[in-house]
């Protein structure tokens, strides 16, 4: 199955904790609001870094997302897996698996970025037991 729409990402930075980590690693809460097939909400947490090299770096989030996708509702949880060399992204966002909740119960795929002039639209392809 296939699910489109674009959303809004707002990103806030979060402080090193001390005895936490690394403190050159960054942290970000996200907030996002999610329109289209997929009308929901996405809060998670972000940890990434930078490179001496410009425009390369990496990152890793796990957002919990909460609405509806194609009329069923529910929530589930989403891995990002992200690096940039040299200004090239490639970027990897997979349900986690069995992280599906109410009718998104059993929900798996992966769910690509673009931006374009400014505007964040996502693209999912999923697959979804039929409804009980």
């Amino acid at each position: 199955m296939h699910a489109s729409g674009t959303f809004e990402v707002k990103m806030f930075s979060q402080p090193a904790e001390d005895g936490v980590g690394d403190a050159s690693i960054g942290r970000m809460a996200l907030d996002k609001q999610y329109h289209g097939d997929l009308a929901a909400t996405g809060r998670g947490q972000m940890l990434a870094t930078r490179t001496a090299v410009e425009g390369s770096a990496g990152y890793v989030a796990l957002e919990r997302v909460n609405g509806t996708l194609h009329g069923r509702s529910g929530s589930f949880a989403l891995q990002h897996s992200g690096i940039m060399t040299r200004g090239t992204p490639q970027l990897t966002i997979t349900v986690v698996p069995d992280s599906g909740s109410d009718e998104l119960q059993g929900l798996a795929g992966t769910l690509a970025i673009t931006i374009t002039d400014g505007q964040h639209f996502y693209d999912f392809e999923y697959t979804l037991p039929e409804a009980g």
